[in-house]
């Protein structure tokens, strides 16, 4: 199965690229679409040392010429927030066979997030040309939901993190270690019953409260718990959604809102929507539970996330390194794009 992906590098796509060859249900023959600039870059040259076929890729290229790139391509992947109308096209014309866009994030309806409504509108792109496609969500990150130790000895791992409960605390929310973003692409990409669906893939739901609690007895610290209401959580919607300088806020908030309030990053909610969820489809497949992520993250740490964004991070939110925040995935800034 040929799998072309634009973004190979970033966050998902490094995912990805992990769970395609460790899979052992599928053979994939797999592509990165590398932008012409980021060839001789070391990441790039680890993914050809692994095996990966590397492509010179550009967007700015006619869609003719995309176009007769993506032809014997069985699936191509997106992994980077781009206008994806023209890459759309040219996967269908080259007859892409599947086409998973990049979505990746919380369940979540339209209407709350202008960020989620632009991938949305995408996918009605991909409607209206009939193109077979994937849409493939994963819940929320681990990696971004551990609260802070009093003690510090976990601050190596939360560049970005969790201080702020919303609402009551006691809302569910489906989340995933990123590692297995990969594990859960690689079965739903070959599954024929996935096939012009929205699929859910997640591996633990819990509450806030009970995320802390689960924190709380590994490490044996206590934390304090901070709220934020529904009402101040419109109030920061309302007060960032226009301001560029605010848009990593603007995107905190409404996750949070969804997930924290409404309550939508949850499996009855996104079957309530129309998805097919990863738990149904594959009861075999168990991804990395939260109290081991939890406990390797205090006994051998983990890379934090978006480490090498840290510039653009500081330049659009006014209060992430304030730890005031949950932060949101940070599509806007993965992988190539």
């Amino acid at each position: 199965m040929k799998v072309a992906i634009l973004g190979a590098t970033g966050q998902n796509g490094s995912s990805i690229v992990n769970g395609l060859l460790s899979s052992t249900e599928t053979k994939f023959d797999i592509t990165a679409l590398v932008r012409p600039t980021s060839l001789k870059k070391p990441n790039v040259l680890n993914l050809q040392k692994r095996g990966i076929n590397i492509v010179s890729f550009s967007l700015a290229d006619s869609e003719d010429d995309i176009t007769a790139q993506l032809k014997g391509i069985d699936i191509l992947i997106v992994c980077c927030l781009l206008d994806e109308v023209v890459l759309a096209n040219a996967a269908k014309k080259a007859g892409v066979k599947r086409y998973v866009p990049c979505f990746y994030a919380s369940v979540m309806p339209r209407g709350v997030q202008t960020l989620r409504d632009n991938k949305e509108v995408i996918l009605d792109h991909i409607q209206r040309l009939h193109l077979p496609y994937t849409v493939i969500d994963v819940g929320w990150w681990y990696q971004i939901s551990l609260p802070r130790l009093p003690s510090g000895r976990i601050d190596r791992n939360l560049f970005l993190y969790n201080s702020t409960i919303g609402g009551s605390g006691d809302v569910p929310c489906a989340r995933t270690d990123s590692r297995d973003v990969g594990v859960y692409v690689a079965r739903f990409i070959a599954d024929p019953r996935t096939l012009n669906q929205k699929v859910f893939a997640y591996t633990d739901l819990r509450t806030q409260h009970e995320l802390y609690d689960t924190v709380e007895k590994i490490s044996g610290e206590k934390i304090e718990r901070k709220y934020r209401t529904a009402d101040e959580i419109d109030d920061g919607i309302a007060r960032t959604k226009d301001d560029p300088y605010k848009m990593m806020d603007y995107y905190q908030f409404t996750y949070q809102k969804s997930y924290d309030i409404m309550g939508e990053n949850t499996p009855e909610y996104a079957r309530y929507l129309g998805y097919q969820v990863g738990k149904d489809l594959y009861p075999d497949l168990e991804g990395i539970s939260f109290e081991d992520f939890f406990k390797e993250t205090l006994e051998t740490g983990l890379k934090p996330m978006y480490e090498e964004h840290a510039d653009f991070l500081r330049e659009s939110s006014s209060f992430i390194f304030k730890g005031e925040a949950t932060m949101s995935h940070g599509d806007q800034y993965r992988g190539e794009a």
